[in-house]
């Protein structure tokens, strides 16, 4: 778990290190968020078709993927745009992080379900 949350901290690191903008909305978070949220999705699949064992699991869903997603970041991104009086930005941010995180698990699962069925 250590070692796969050693390696999300550095990728979420990298990403967030300098500020992406999307006119003055941060990007940073949510790419690093809906990406780990597709892997996240996909390994659930995975995890259930294959039977891995619970130290997969704990190396990547819980190490990797929660190493990697940050829900604090988020909301310190979304407090901010409040601070600074851009209600609409901050909806926005609100609305990109929870909606596309959730699409990013169902189509990290529907990709994942549709190759394995391709294989069989």
């Amino acid at each position: 778990m250590a070692l796969g949350g050693l390696v999300g901290v550095f990728i979420r690191y990298g990403m967030t290190r300098s500020t992406l903008l999307l006119g003055a909305l941060p990007v940073n978070v949510l790419i690093v968020n809906v990406i780990g949220s597709f892997i996240l999705g996909a390994f659930a699949v995975l995890s259930l078709q294959w039977n891995l064992d619970s130290k997969y699991v704990l190396l990547v869903a819980i190490g990797f993927c929660g190493g990697m997603t940050t829900m604090s970041s988020f909301a310190l991104d979304s407090v901010g745009l409040l601070d600074n009086k851009q209600y609409s930005l901050m909806a926005i941010n609100v609305i990109a992080n929870v909606g596309l995180s959730l699409g990013a698990i169902f189509g990290g699962r529907a990709l994942t379900s549709v190759i394995l069925g391709a294989l069989r």
